[in-house]
This record gives C-alpha cells, structure tokens and sequence, in this order.
C-alpha cells in the first residue's frame, strides 16, 4: 500500500512505488491526454474506463463521488469531514481490500483520493477500481435473454458468502450485479460498496435480500427484464445452501 499527503490532498493506492504523475490519476483530463479513456457511464456522475493493464495489471474505472437525492440539488460532490478514516473514498476501498482477499468477487481497489477543502470542513472523493472485463450489468443482460438455474444460484451463493462476514451490501439491487462471460461459463460480480460496511447480527440480512427482489420485480415492469419467481427460488436456493 502507498499512503501519502499532498496540500489538501490525501491519496491511497494498491501498490508500493510511486508512478509519474500519479496525483493526477483522479483527473479524468491526465487520461483523457494519455489517450487511455475506453469508454465512459453516465449515471449520476460519470465513470471513465481506463486502459490501465501495463500500468496496474488491471483496467480500471475512476469514479467521482457525487450526492443523490434533494440535497444533492443543492451540495452535488461536497461532504463533511470528521476523519480521514471515515471518507466515502477511504472507506470503500478498504472494504474492497477486505473483501477481496477474502476471494469474493468484488473488483480490485486501485487507489483513492479524499480532496479537502481550503477551510478543511468539507471534501471531495474519488475511486480507482478494477474494470470487470466482458461483464454486463444484470438488469441489461436480462432484456434479452434469461439466465440459467446455475446462475441465479451462484448469485445467491455470492450474497451468502457477504452476508457470512456480517457485510450489508446496503443498495444491493439488480444493477449492482454484473455477469461476466468467462471460458468456463457465467461468474458474477457485486458492485458499488459505497456507504456499505459490516453490521452485526441476522435481523437485517432478510430485508437486505427483500430489497434486491423489488429491485427485480420493479425492473420487470421498468426495462421489461426476463426475471419469474422460479429465478427467485433459484437465488434462495443457492444463499441457504
């Protein structure tokens, strides 16, 4: 791990030596020159997909954190500091560290930057991680075709396997699911760990998974995806066993 602060600037990368212009690497524009920007995501923000594989072994995707709801109309990026520890950047990339080396399949953190401030109360984010190759989002898959028994299990088997380490994925829904098409079939994926963090006890692990079957049933009606409740029971099927 390289650790290190800049001005107002504090950076976490997963590897031990220091690259050229590494502070730059949460600046969409130091890629956008190097001519190593794939492709990009729109949501609320924007992802950039990274040709990155000669520098860190993996491509990777740079995401900027941003608000979502009312308040995000008013305060889009900005959040309030209390400790470097506690920073959305920060935090979800040492929950990606951990869950990683456990061997789920979760993409690996590359590097995080908490930005603060000139007055030090407020900072910005950003996150480097691995691009998940010849994946797609569960919900896009889902529009054209339906997924196998073996594949609605694994998915179940991959919450389990999160919810064993007492970690609540809390906005597991269809599109924090991606499956990748691999030599030997279909492996998934879970996404997205922001404000996400281990929680103790059983009592919250049934409503987390309620919450990921809503967001399918209301995917059903929305993107019109191929999703029954036998899809459903294979997924429990897989989490039990």
């Amino acid at each position: 791990m390289l650790e290190f602060q800049q001005d107002n600037r504090f950076f976490l990368f997963n590897f031990d030596r220091a690259f050229e212009g590494q502070m730059d690497f949460f600046n969409p524009d130091f890629w956008r020159k190097q001519h190593r920007i794939e492709g990009v995501a729109k949501g609320r923000g924007t992802t950039y997909f990274l040709r990155t594989e000669d520098w860190f072994g993996v491509n990777c995707a740079l995401r900027h954190y941003y608000r979502g709801g009312l308040w995000g109309k008013f305060n889009k990026d900005r959040y309030r500091f209390v400790g470097l520890a506690d920073t959305r950047s920060f935090t979800e990339f040492h929950l990606l560290q951990r869950l990683y080396e456990a061997g789920l399949p979760v993409p690996k953190p590359i590097g995080a930057r908490v930005r603060k401030g000139k007055l030090g109360i407020c900072y910005q984010a950003d996150l480097l991680s691995e691009k998940i190759e010849n994946a797609q989002d569960l919900t896009v898959l889902l529009q054209g075709q339906t997924l196998p028994s073996e594949t609605w299990w694994q998915i179940g088997k991959l919450i389990r396997r999160l919810h064993d380490l007492q970690i609540c994925h809390t906005d597991l829904n269809a599109h924090n699911i991606l499956v990748q098409q691999t030599e030997n079939g279909q492996k998934c994926w879970l996404l997205d760990f922001d404000k996400c963090g281990e929680k103790s006890g059983d009592f919250w692990k049934t409503e987390n998974l309620n919450r990921l079957h809503r967001s399918f049933v209301k995917e059903v009606t929305r993107m019109k995806i191929r999703f029954s409740e036998q899809n459903w029971a294979d997924l429990i099927a897989g989490y039990q066993q």
